[in-house]
Order: C-alpha cells, then sequence, then structure tokens
C-alpha cells in the first residue's frame, strides 16, 4: 500500500532533504513506524513516550485533522494523503513579552507620575 507523506521542512532532516516519502499502512500508527523504520527519529518526533501524538503536531489524511478520525488508529488506505504540519502558535517572541510582562512591576510611576494599578497579583 503506498502511501504519500509530505513532510515539513523542520523534520526534513529526517528524510533526506526529501519533501514528499512513501510509506505503508493500514493505520497512522503503522504508517509512523513503516517511515521510522526507513527515516529513524522521525516517529519521535510526531508522537510522545505514552504513543499520542504530540500536541504541537498537526496531521492531516486527505486534508482531515487525525484527531477527529482517531488519532494515531485513523485508518487509512492505497493512495491516501498524509501531511505534516507544526502547530504555529505565538513562539518565542510571544513567550518572551509574556514573561517580560509577567516579571515587570505594574506597580511602578508612569510618566504623569500616578501609580498604575498592580493588576498582575
Amino acid at each position: 500500500m503506498a502511501i504519500e507523506v509530505r513532510i515539513p521542512t523542520i523534520l526534513r532532516s529526517y528524510t533526506g532533504g526529501a519533501k514528499v516519502v512513501e510509506g505503508a499502512g493500514d493505520t497512522l500508527g503503522e504508517l509512523l513506524t513503516d517511515l521510522d523504520s526507513r527515516h529513524g527519529g522521525l516517529k519521535g518526533r510526531l508522537v510522545t513516550e505514552a504513543g499520542a501524538l504530540h500536541r504541537f503536531v498537526n496531521v492531516y489524511v486527505n486534508d482531515e485533522d487525525v484527531r477527529f478520525l482517531g488519532a494515531l488508529d485513523a485508518k487509512l488506505n492505497d493512495g491516501d494523503s498524509i501531511t505534516i504540519l507544526p502547530a504555529v502558535a505565538g513562539g518565542a517572541f510571544g513567550f518572551a513579552a509574556a514573561a517580560a510582562i509577567g516579571s515587570h512591576k505594574l506597580s511602578t510611576v508612569v510618566e504623569s507620575g500616578h501609580p498604575v494599578p498592580d493588576v498582575a497579583r
């Protein structure tokens, strides 16, 4: 069974730079095991030690989110197309800004000379 898997840039080091690889399996879990046998370490980037998909990875089977299809138990068919996408969030800047805001004491005096209410506590 040939299943096409689109690999995001961040994981292409595991596939020798290939954007698309082929694998086989009746379920997504079996497919990832098959891919890992040929592209060592790939599965570890997608699946937790507990055996679930990482929260920061989105996987689609024919444009359908696998979380609604049974996750790793999602059934696959010959000719299916799998897309792996890293989740996009606020990024490092968002975390740095939140940390800076959280550690900054809001009870400082602003230019007008009036104290800012300490709402962070």
